[in-house]
């Protein structure tokens, strides 16, 4: 039989969440919901079997933001988290701060960071004019710096130069993320204080932005806006033997034969046995979540189909997503 070398494929992903999910024996992360928000914190030491670098990682997970009201109760709940880890790195009112919005304003998955920073209410030339400011307000200043593709400068050496000239006390950087997972693109939002290797979720990593590349505490904000076609493929997969474990649980249930409209069989409490899997897919079916990903990996990678997707809504997704995360930082750094 065919034996496939798993070491030559890994799932890309951007979110500590992700692959803590996968550690389920080793990890625990400390979770909450509130208002239909899942709040995730997760510390990882150096030693962190994941690959993530140490320190905190927080996950805010919603279905929704397409409405004001939704977006409203996302905005309260991650303006608050993040204000927790802006204390982590030592936050308060007197430090200056440099807001970078990282990605490419031309491709609209890849936006969110330039939409952030063109959001932000920038106050730094204020204090620089010693002009008489509100106390409310902290001095703030914002960039995007574009990406290597179209200024052909390391966007790390930007930030190290614009850094060493304004001489911020915090950098806080935004950017679109890969998950490994379908229910969290564009429903969810990672934050920590490790900095980011941007592109890194895309194959195309480059230079790290963290303090030990800056010298001062980098609090890196992202949401997932891209999956590989691979984990759709998987996904799939799963929700298809969830699918026909839920039919078969309900098939002779009187109650069933009234429903007139489709169920979300993914909010039910059932689980595809290996039997159940085994009936449905055959071979595949006996696989480990693990190796079916790898395997996933394996066929779509070597012909150049394991594409990197997004949804269709993605540019209205964008601006909603660009008000929670402006509103948070606003609201975090301005006492507004």
């Amino acid at each position: 039989m065919h034996k496939i070398d798993l070491k030559k494929y890994e799932i890309r992903t951007d979110m500590a969440i992700d692959l803590a999910e996968k550690n389920k024996e080793t990890f625990n992360p400390e979770t909450m919901e509130e208002n239909g928000v899942k709040t995730s914190w997760l510390t990882l030491d150096d030693n962190n079997p994941i690959g993530k670098k140490a320190g905190t990682y927080l996950t805010i997970e919603f279905d929704d933001v397409t409405d004001d009201d939704a977006k409203k109760n996302v905005s309260n709940i991650f303006s608050r988290e993040l204000s927790k880890m802006l204390g982590l790195v030592g936050f308060n009112h007197a430090v200056k701060t440099l807001v970078v919005g990282l990605g490419n304003e031309r491709s609209t998955p890849d936006a969110l960071g330039p939409l952030v920073s063109n959001k932000i209410i920038v106050t730094k030339h204020f204090f620089d004019m010693k002009v008489n400011v509100d106390e409310k307000f902290s001095n703030v200043s914002a960039i995007y710096p574009g990406v290597t593709g179209t200024t052909g400068i390391e966007t790390s050496d930007l930030i190290t130069g614009i850094v060493k000239e304004t001489k911020p006390d915090l950098v806080i950087v935004v950017d679109a993320l890969a998950s490994s997972s379908i229910s969290r693109v564009n429903r969810s939002v990672q934050v920590s204080n490790t900095g980011i290797y941007p592109g890194s979720g895309i194959g195309n990593r480059r230079k790290e932005i963290s303090k030990d590349t800056l010298g001062v505490p980098v609090v890196a904000i992202g949401v997932p806006t891209v999956v590989d076609a691979a984990v759709i493929v998987c996904d799939t997969i799963n929700y298809m033997s969830k699918n026909y474990a839920y039919n078969k649980m309900v098939k002779d249930k009187k109650s069933s034969k009234l429903i007139t409209k489709p169920i979300n069989y993914l909010n039910k409490e059932v689980t595809a046995s290996k039997e159940d899997k085994k009936t449905l897919l055959g071979l595949v079916g006996t696989l480990s979540e693990e190796e079916l990903i790898n395997l996933t990996y394996e066929v779509l990678t070597p012909i150049g189909y394991n594409l990197m997707v997004t949804p269709k809504e993605v540019d209205f997704m964008m601006e909603k997503l660009s008000d929670v995360i402006s509103y948070g930082i606003n609201h975090c750094l301005h006492n507004i």
